[in-house]
């Protein structure tokens, strides 16, 4: 029998993937600094995870790759596939198992398989795609779009579920330097892709009032990716998950 494809979102673009009867967490955010807020509830933190087989993290900015709070989760052996700037970070944090994984690598974990991707964004960035069981996600993290992901689907075949950034975060002085896809572009890779479900993340994280008017600019209303989707790929359905909201993906 085919166990349920999940996605449980925590903050963020920290999702929970539960899927072929294995639980994957997405580039783990489960605290709060200066300039650094997810704009939303956190839905859990890392002592109360379920047990995890797998966790793979995006690239080195602390708002994915929050080890200092993530050290927390109590089974240090969790396998982690990471992007290749975060495996010193990773084993400094107590983490055993962690493997980087270049674009068009992949790894097997249990029934899993992750395949990392090509990312772009203001740091080294990969993205990936998790299978098992025959349904497979695609996490995007914070990248920019990039004309290699239009090639997914037909490397990795079709796509369940596609966890897609679109804020289109602009940074610096004076917040010019693009460096996450906006809603449109979002749209244009999910009628690229055409997955059987799309799921917007990366959008309400800000800076607070100081840093939003002086080094941010993004859009903070997930409705922009909704309708920018029914308008360019309207057979492909689009799901906003709130932080701590199951979903659950038909086959």
């Amino acid at each position: 029998m085919t166990e349920p494809l999940v996605v449980t979102r925590i903050t963020h673009s920290c999702h929970l993937i539960q899927i072929g009867g294995m639980t994957v967490l997405t580039d783990p955010w489960f605290s709060q600094r200066t300039f650094y807020h997810p704009g939303e509830p956190i839905a859990l933190q890392p002592e109360a995870l379920p047990r995890l087989d797998a966790v793979v993290i995006s690239h080195a900015h602390y708002d994915h790759c929050d080890l200092d709070a993530f050290r927390r989760y109590p089974r240090k052996d969790v396998p982690l596939l990471v992007a290749g700037p975060v495996v010193a970070k990773a084993r400094k944090a107590g983490f055993s198992d962690v493997r980087a994984l270049e674009p068009w690598q992949s790894a097997r974990v249990g029934d899993l398989t992750i395949a990392a991707a090509p990312g772009k964004h203001g740091v080294y960035e990969v993205t990936y795609v998790i299978s098992a069981d025959g349904r497979s996600v695609y996490f995007a993290g914070d990248t920019l779009l990039i004309p290699e992901l239009h090639t997914l689907a037909d490397r990795y075949g079709p796509l369940d579920v596609a966890l897609l950034p679109v804020n289109g975060l602009h940074v610096g002085m004076p917040r010019t330097k693009q460096v996450v896809m906006n809603a449109e572009e979002a749209a244009e890779l999910t009628a690229a892709l055409r997955p059987k479900l799309a799921v917007p993340q990366h959008y309400s994280f800000t800076g607070g009032a100081i840093g939003d008017r002086l080094f941010l600019k993004s859009d903070k209303d997930p409705a922009l990716f909704v309708d920018a989707v029914h308008r360019l790929v309207p057979d492909v359905p689009v799901k906003v998950i709130s932080p701590g909201e199951p979903l659950t993906v038909a086959p």
